[in-house]
């Protein structure tokens, strides 16, 4: 008898378009959300979003109360969960990019409340996803949280973001190839829980960027239209397999272990677009996909070598040769490449020279 069970965890509303920022208070009314709201923000996107957010509940007689954080730490998750404590919030509206979104989402899981995510850069999957990325000295953690209620993601925003938040975004999308490749892997030899319907989600929203990069412009709204949906779909992905499995392979590891070896030298989005095109040659040698995820990428203005990374050759040799080590998670990397076969696959695909 076929007992099994899941709780899948997805947004109620889904707003996205012209000038939705408008929208926000309507989006809290239509889910019947009642008490003090408490805003979770950062400096640019406060003067952008989050102060005219508050100008609207206010005159909808609401009274939020407002956090601004400088970093993604632990310590500005829990001033979050003191400040709501302490103001008597009801629920939390996490409006930025990637650290205000993740601190609220962490935030609003610790205290047992909703929060809205209104993104101002599509930067990352976070916007939608249930899960919480925070640094933490030479590490990064990924944090089970719940996902948001509503996301309000105003494209006139989006496409005014800095260019280069959005080419990370995509990139991070694109990833999605390598990931799902990991992912199926990890399926037929070590018989790792596996959702065909979330790997097929994930890997189709890497293929529209893939197929559509040449469309992807600076400062049109269309293309974060196009950007942010398929940042949705691959946060939805990961809330069906209740795993980051959708999204992060060895890819990804490369990332963590290059945050490690030279922090703050690159996007995240950026680091794991250069891993993917490594680990797509892994998978399929001169014959596999790694060509045209490199040149989506660059197609896009995102990085495809180390000196566009602003990271030394030796530094990728050596995350490449040591990142498997970061998590218990399965993937092409196996128990580890030698630095010998770490340099020779980051020649050939041109990621060193």
């Amino acid at each position: 008898m076929f007992e099994k069970s899941t709780w899948i965890r997805l947004p109620r509303n889904v707003v996205v378009g012209h000038g939705v920022r408008s929208q926000t208070v309507d989006v809290v009314d239509d889910l019947h959300l009642q008490g003090r709201p408490l805003f979770v923000t950062s400096p640019t996107p406060r003067e952008v979003a989050a102060d005219p957010i508050a100008a609207d509940f206010e005159a909808a007689g609401l009274d939020p109360t407002l956090v601004t954080v400088e970093e993604a730490t632990f310590g500005a998750v829990e001033e979050v969960i003191e400040t709501a404590e302490a103001e008597g919030a009801s629920y939390l509206v996490g409006i930025g990019g990637g650290k205000a979104i993740d601190i609220a989402k962490m935030a609003s899981d610790h205290l047992d409340m909703g929060f809205l995510s209104v993104p101002t850069a599509a930067s990352h999957d976070g916007i939608v996803s249930n899960r919480g990325s925070v640094p933490e000295g030479d590490t990064r953690h990924s944090v089970a949280a719940e996902p948001p209620l509503a996301v309000v993601a105003d494209t006139e925003i989006l496409a005014n973001a800095p260019w280069e938040l959005t080419t990370a975004g995509c990139a991070d999308i694109i990833s999605n190839y390598t990931a799902v490749m990991d992912w199926r892997l990890a399926r037929r030899l070590k018989n790792a829980e596996y959702s065909e319907y979330a790997a097929a989600l994930s890997e189709m929203t890497a293929e529209i960027l893939v197929d559509n990069a040449d469309l992807i412009r600076p400062g049109l709204e269309e293309s974060a239209w196009v950007v942010t949906k398929a940042l949705m779909s691959s946060g939805v992905a990961m809330s069906i397999a209740n795993s980051s499995r959708p999204a992060s392979g060895a890819e990804h590891l490369f990332s963590h272990q290059l945050d490690r070896l030279a922090p703050g030298a690159a996007l995240h989005g950026h680091q794991v677009g250069v891993g993917a095109i490594m680990t797509a040659y892994l998978h399929g040698g001169e014959r596999g996909i790694w060509r045209d995820i490199r040149d989506a990428l660059a197609s896009l203005d995102a990085p495809t070598t180390a000196a566009e990374l602003g990271i030394d050759d030796e530094t990728v040799v050596e995350s490449l040769s040591t990142c498997h080590e970061i998590r218990d998670r399965y993937t092409i990397l196996g128990d580890g490449m030698n630095e010998r076969a770490a340099r020779e696959v980051a020649t050939k695909t041109g990621v060193i020279g």
